[in-house]
């Protein structure tokens, strides 16, 4: 399709990401937290909630600050236009709308996020009567200033006595989405954030009132949440449940119960066995507990007792395998184990893609309240680039295991030509032709904007 003379063309040099950008737009994304989060300041040029949608855009353009906003954001005009917006607002204001919240601008952006996942996202369409839907619960520290609200001592890996706050995280694995992000004080660990995690989950998920898919859900988590009180929580809930036990020492005692070791082929030098104890269960309904175990530098043995209620066919249907329980009971428990190692490929893999290409441990406020905004623009930035992976990749599987660093730096980055009508509608993407690492998405993003009646094509820029 060529431009016509009445229509006006742009430079972009994120001509890709203005297609996500059209798609957006189309499906009104930001309609939820435009209708619903009302924060106290007056409209000069540009409302609140276009502030909001501004930084929003930005993290999708990489800006590891909202000062990098008028960088990326501001001086492209195109993908303004392409995103709905007919400017962008500078950066300090925006800045000044993040410092203005409340918390109940907080509640609102949650609920907000919340309805926007609901609309959207595949683990809120999960079919349960055909397979357990998979939430992984994990805390990451969030490093910042040692002046900003609730930033405390406590554990943040690789950085000793440095202060900061704690992101938790509610994943549905199997589609990669963030169910829910909720920021704490530095000095809380999964212990105290599992319950009000996995309840505002069961919020966002509409399984609060329903039994029948919390039990046809598995929660998955470390040690941190591997408390007797968490545990029997989960349980009275009627979660299936997959941990590990709290209790270094309660899980010495039970190892020494093992009657057998088994070796694991996949991880050399690792052993698991079955717990066999008289002693009482102290749990809500009978458990099992596998212990694990594996050398040290100095020797001794490093011990894990996992603990789960997790039936033989269940686990066996998640990790897609076929168990002789009569004579291969190691199979068993080594995919208990492998189930549970699973956890690094989701919730993990999520905290370490959000750092790399979102830079969430860069953005940091002062104001409490202003971080809790921010982070529900990060996960929702996160879940978009989890839809547009998706929504491009149907009839192109081989692109999926392509990852958020690569989705961001060498596809949203592809320079080229924005044309709009007279309406500011966009009508064609013409993609820099010399650009290699964006052909095999072309037919993707193609699909993607056709019924928006969107041209997408190669040409010389």
């Amino acid at each position: 399709m060529n431009a016509a003379s009445d229509c006006t063309e742009h430079l972009s040099a994120r001509t890709f990401l203005a297609g996500i950008g059209a798609k957006l737009k189309s499906i009104d994304l930001f309609a939820p937290i435009r209708n619903r989060v009302n924060i106290g300041q007056k409209k000069v040029k540009d409302s609140p909630s276009e502030k909001l949608y501004d930084g929003f855009i930005g993290i999708l353009c990489g800006a590891q600050g909202m000062v990098e906003v008028n960088k990326r954001l501001r001086s492209d005009p195109g993908l303004q236009l392409a995103f709905g917006r007919l400017r962008c607002a500078e950066q300090s204001v925006i800045q000044e709308t993040l410092d203005a919240s409340t918390a109940e601008n907080v509640s609102e952006i949650e609920q907000a996020v919340a309805e926007i996942y609901r609309q959207h996202s595949q683990g809120y369409g999960h079919d349960y009567a055909q397979q357990l839907q998979i939430l992984d619960v994990d805390m990451s520290g969030q490093p910042c200033g040692p002046k900003a609200a609730f930033a405390t001592k406590g554990y943040f890996a690789g950085k000793r006595n440095r202060k900061g706050r704690q992101l938790g995280r509610v994943l549905a694995t199997r589609y990669d989405e963030v169910v829910c992000d909720r920021t704490f004080a530095g000095t809380v660990q999964l212990t105290t954030a599992l319950q009000p995690l996995l309840a505002a989950s069961e919020q966002t998920l509409a399984i609060d009132q329903s039994p029948e898919k919390r039990a046809q859900t598995l929660v998955r988590v470390d040690s941190g949440g591997g408390s007797l009180a968490d545990i029997n929580w989960m349980l009275s809930r009627g979660y299936r449940v997959l941990t590990k036990d709290y209790s270094p020492k309660r899980a010495r005692q039970f190892a020494d119960a093992v009657v057998q070791w088994f070796d694991d082929p996949t991880q050399p030098g690792r052993q698991v066995g079955v717990v066999t104890t008289a002693k009482a269960d102290d749990y809500a309904q009978p458990m099992l507990r596998i212990a694990v175990r594996c050398r040290k530098n100095n020797g001794q043995w490093a011990i894990g007792v996992l603990v789960t209620n997790l039936k033989p066919d269940e686990v066996a249907a998640l990790m897609n395998v076929e168990l002789d329980l009569k004579t291969h009971l190691d199979a068993l428990w080594l995919a208990y184990v492998h189930c549970y190692d699973q956890r690094g490929g989701g919730v993990e893999t999520s905290f370490k893609q959000d750092n790399q290409a979102l830079g969430i441990k860069k953005r940091n406020k002062k104001r409490f309240e202003a971080q809790q905004m921010l982070t529900q623009l990060n996960a929702l930035a996160h879940n978009v680039l989890v839809w547009a992976k998706r929504w491009m990749t149907t009839e192109t599987p081989e692109l999926k295991p392509i990852g958020f660093v690569r989705l961001m730096r060498d596809v949203f980055t592809t320079t080229g030509r924005l044309f709009f009508d007279n309406c500011g509608r966009l009508i064609e993407i013409r993609l820099n032709a010399a650009d290699t690492l964006v052909r095999p998405w072309i037919h993707g993003l193609s699909k993607l904007l056709e019924p928006e009646h969107v041209a997408v094509n190669l040409g010389k820029t």
